[in-house]
């Protein structure tokens, strides 16, 4: 019988625009692009050339702190740029895509000993989609971690809906389920929504039911919540939708980068399911479906997601592609500013009477409403951080770099997906995920050096 854990610090916030329960087939992309920086805490280093030829799953870089990982093309073709950036740092490797797609071949995984899978998924090139906790990078094929967590969904603003990804895919996420528990000694744990039924019929696994709003869908929680992460252990976690990817891989003996995107947010014209590949342009998935005016575009979801052009590339573990106005005009304060009626205005701190209006969606925008100012004790991120740490403590040891501080408040539980909200709710406007992020990265070189 599965547990249940009810969360109740946190917020649903209500958008226009959620994709409709319809999937139609992208336009198809001429070029895709993997980007090492979807890979946090990697070190990209090139297994090809300008002008090579590969095929769908053959390495185009490797992790130089652990080689033994590679990140493969998600198509056939020519690896026809390679971007770099400042000190010659690598952006894309971008491949124009054949027309008919030729794999790279494995033999098919169907059982054995835990070190013939570890080799077969380094082989497919399907292990980036295992992270680790702590840090938030991909995982060490190496180590046997004390547990695997699966999130059975998201509860993000306008997340794509789990139940809709993994439509006629159960087979292959029951598949994938069986590699990691032949990975983690059958250590796994899935988190499903209340009412779901969505994995009624998988077994064999820790089943826990989560209620509450968002971030309960966040994986992090979801370990807080039944067995927190103590200095010394290491958690892998895979997204519900890799999970099938990897089964159906392994099945196949060959690296599968199909996915189904939910194209939303109030600036698009008809909100829906879109499938395509991974590293697919944004051009070949948005089209002709985004509204007129001056739009940001986010590949994931908008409390997390990365800010992307039209000509740019959909991120390696994006489910979709979210499109909202840009917050960047002037408002008047007494129609849309601060002494305006607010009854289009969403508030955490219920400054605005729409905050009786239940189920009213909102049109937000980018806008952050103020300018960064003094980061001072209020109380606003407690009410929305489903944690038995202290956000405001942890971030000002971050901010100062405490090593010893940010490992008795919790650093080693968080990745900065799990501030998004507070980030969000931040009166003082401090960019905290990036904050977060940068913590993470001096306990890395801290331990490394």
């Amino acid at each position: 019988m599965s547990k249940a854990i009810k969360i109740t610090k946190g917020v649903d916030i209500k958008l226009e625009g959620a994709a409709e329960n319809k999937i139609s087939a992208a336009q198809r992309s001429n070029v895709y692009a993997i980007k090492p920086d979807d890979f946090f805490g990697s070190i990209p280093k090139l297994m090809v050339k300008q002008g090579a030829t590969v095929k769908a799953g053959s390495p185009l870089f490797f992790d130089k702190n652990r080689d033994k990982v590679k990140f493969m093309s998600p198509v056939s073709g020519e690896v026809v740029e390679i971007k770099r950036g400042a000190k010659r740092k690598i952006l894309e490797i971008k491949v124009l895509a054949d027309s008919e797609l030729v794999y790279e071949t494995h033999t098919p995984w169907t059982g054995g000993d835990r070190q013939t899978l570890v080799d077969s998924m380094l082989a497919i090139g399907i292990w980036p989609f295992i992270k680790q906790r702590p840090y938030g990078i991909i995982a060490n094929p190496e180590e046997t971690p004390r547990d695997i967590y699966v999130s059975g969904f998201d509860s993000a603003p306008l997340a794509a809906d789990t139940e809709i990804l993994l439509k006629d895919q159960m087979d292959d996420f029951k598949a994938g389920l069986e590699a990691l528990k032949a990975l983690s000694g059958g250590n796994v744990h899935l988190g499903v929504r209340s009412k779901s039924a969505l994995y009624q019929d998988v077994n064999g696994i820790d089943k826990t039911t989560f209620t509450g709003p968002h971030p309960v869908g966040n994986v992090g929680v979801q370990i807080h919540h039944t067995k927190p992460i103590n200095k010394g252990e290491v958690v892998w976690t895979v997204d519900p939708v890799d999970v099938a990817l990897i089964g159906k891989s392994l099945k196949e003996g060959r690296f599968r980068a199909e996915r189904t995107i939910a194209l939303c947010g109030s600036e698009v014209k008809n909100p829906q399911y879109y499938t395509t590949l991974i590293g697919a342009s944004i051009e070949s998935i948005v089209g002709d479906n985004e509204k007129e005016g001056n739009n940001r575009i986010i590949s994931g979801d908008v409390l997390t997601g990365t800010e992307v052009s039209r000509d740019g590339f959909l991120g390696f573990f994006s489910n979709s592609v979210t499109i909202i106005p840009e917050g960047d005009n002037k408002k008047f304060f007494l129609t849309k500013g601060w002494l305006s009626p607010g009854f289009s205005r969403f508030s955490l701190s219920h400054a605005y009477p729409s905050w009786l209006m239940g189920s009213k969606k909102y049109k937000l925008d980018t806008n952050l409403n103020g300018e960064q100012r003094a980061f001072v004790m209020t109380g606003e991120l407690e009410k929305v951080f489903p944690f038995d740490i202290y956000p405001m403590q942890l971030i000002k040891a971050i901010m100062i770099n405490d090593i010893d501080n940010m490992e008795k408040l919790g650093i080693y539980e968080v990745l900065p997906e799990d501030f998004a909200l507070c980030e969000f709710a931040c009166s003082s406007k401090i960019n905290i995920q990036a904050v977060v992020e940068q913590g993470l990265q001096d306990i890395i070189t801290e331990f490394a050096s």
